[in-house]
């Protein structure tokens, strides 16, 4: 904390804030202060409250008890414009810029500056969003449009249009999900300067190494009460001790290798010189350069690369999203060529995207139609009519299962913590049976404790034979669950080895390599 905060008293104070959903406690007796000038972390599990808090803090619901104070004054606003009138400004992981409208145009946004004649006055906004816009430390033309900017681009135009508001807190949630090593220490340089020019920062991630590294302190919650404070006292706070708060146990379960399991079975999946053609929609994207790859039945293949490696445009490929250009697809020693997903689903393959809020989730729908979009036929009574008795049964099985915690069936998913998305996913393809299932950053956005959970899921699909492709950004991951990992490097494999034998060193250099052979010198 700068010390100019530490001598001034806290710029917001919650007094034992309590929110009731429909008889489901999302937030029970929380309280936290945030001074001026420090950046404050607010951690927990998916589902332990911190969302709501956001919302409450941001005017979108009020609590239904408890009292909030910012800047000396009781606090309780009608709407998010409400908010950030007194100051308070959420930058929320999904951007809420407009990309058909220009920087300054979004930063202005509903409040554009006008000339004599009350017609916007162009000249005043560019000037004002250059001044703010180089506060960021982003160099670019105020006219740019925002949709030819990068995602860590759109990040700063957020920030830039909450200092425009004049905040004095920006609540940030998961700014840096999305972007690369370099735009994060861009963002953290930022987030610092901001810290010394006195603006408050609640930092909401799950990245806990760049909590560690940039919070003055910590607020955890779990289970929607508070869990404790952690406190910099000089040096970062320890990552051990951040996640035994968030989840009440030491954080060597969580990533613990699975004991022993089953020797794999046979060959199940074989992909051979598989090459894509390059869409001219999407110019950069990467293309596979003839990749070679066995799954085996009842093992979990780890597939690791950088950023840009093409494993996701594996997966896509072998699930029938992008066309092949040439190679072989064989299935249990069959040739197989799907040329769409719905292909893929027929033979007894599933996917688990990446991108869970755009490609496998339909947001508005409920829980139950979200559980069984992809076996609409195996829960019809064969007149043409849902079986909803049996699609019922059906998926209360797996939240058994599964451990999915959630209201109702017709609970609207978006309303589910990411971890339970996840599992709902995942128990979307469980229903189908699959012979092979692609799980694509499997717990991206979900937090340390359901990781675990996730993980455990994925040995025991692995025991039932199912063979599993597991990609994965985080190398603990893949080190903790993988039989077996193959390493991947501009849309090529650069090496393999048996997941017992891995290291993150190893796989680190495997993933530098251009091509197999040198992984074997």
């Amino acid at each position: 904390m700068a010390e100019a905060a530490a001598s001034s008293p806290p710029l917001l104070v919650v007094e034992g804030v309590t929110k009731h959903f429909s008889g489901v406690t999302a937030l029970s007796d929380v309280s936290l202060e945030v001074w001026p000038g420090e950046i404050l972390g607010l951690l927990g599990e998916n589902g332990a409250g911190k969302s709501t808090l956001l919302k409450i803090l941001s005017g979108v619901m009020p609590p239904s008890s408890g009292r909030i104070v910012f800047d000396g004054a009781d606090y309780a606003p009608s709407s998010p414009q409400d908010a950030k009138r007194h100051g308070i400004v959420t930058i929320y992981q999904e951007l809420s810029l407009i990309p058909t409208l220009a920087v300054a145009e979004n930063i202005f946004i509903g409040r554009a500056p006008l000339g004599p004649l009350g017609l916007v006055s162009w000249r005043k906004m560019e000037d004002a969003s250059r001044a703010i816009i180089a506060r960021v430390g982003l160099a670019i033309d105020p006219s740019t449009p925002v949709s030819s900017l990068s995602v860590a681009e759109q990040q700063l135009v957020e920030i830039a249009r909450a200092l425009s508001l004049k905040s004095r807190l920006i609540i940030m949630d998961e700014p840096t999900s999305a972007l690369t090593e370099t735009e994060v220490q861009k963002l953290m340089s930022i987030m610092d300067r901001l810290r010394q020019d006195g603006v408050a920062i609640m930092f909401v991630t799950h990245r806990l190494e760049e909590a560690s590294a940039i919070c003055d302190r910590m607020t955890v919650l779990r289970d929607g009460r508070l869990a404790g404070h952690l406190d910099r006292d000089g040096q970062p706070i320890k990552i051990p001790k951040i996640i035994e708060k968030m989840v009440g146990r030491a954080a060597s379960e969580l990533y613990a290798r699975p004991t022993q399991r089953d020797v794999a079975g046979a060959v199940r999946l074989s992909v051979r010189g598989l090459r894509t053609v390059r869409d001219p929609l999407a110019p950069h994207a990467i293309v596979l350069e003839g990749v070679d790859l066995d799954l085996k039945a009842g093992e979990i293949l780890g597939v690791a690369g950088l950023v840009g490696s093409g494993r996701t445009e594996l997966a896509r490929a072998i699930f029938g999203a992008d066309r092949i250009a040439a190679g072989t697809i064989a299935l249990d020693g069959q040739p197989i060529a799907p040329a769409s997903p719905a292909d893929a689903i027929k033979l007894g393959i599933g996917l688990v995207p990446e991108d869970r809020k755009h490609q496998a989730i339909f947001a508005a729908l409920g829980i139950l139609n979200n559980f069984s979009i992809a076996s609409l036929g195996r829960y019809s009574n064969g007149a043409g009519f849902m079986a909803e008795r049996r699609e019922r049964e059906a998926l209360a099985g797996y939240r058994k299962a599964l451990s999915i915690r959630m209201a109702s069936p017709e609970q609207a998913i978006e309303g589910l913590s990411g971890g339970n998305q996840q599992k709902v996913i995942l128990a979307r393809w469980l229903a189908r049976d699959p012979k092979v299932l692609i799980v694509d950053e499997p717990t991206r956005g979900v937090d340390v404790g359901a990781k675990a959970e996730v993980h455990q899921i994925l040995v025991q699909l692995a025991a039932r034979g199912i063979a599993i492709m597991m990609i994965s950004s985080e190398l603990p991951e893949v080190l903790a669950v993988s039989d077996r990992i193959v390493t991947m490097r501009r849309g090529r494999i650069t090496g393999e080895m048996p997941g017992v034998e891995a290291t993150e060193e190893k796989l680190m250099e495997l993933m530098a390599l251009d091509r197999k052979q040198e992984a074997t010198q």
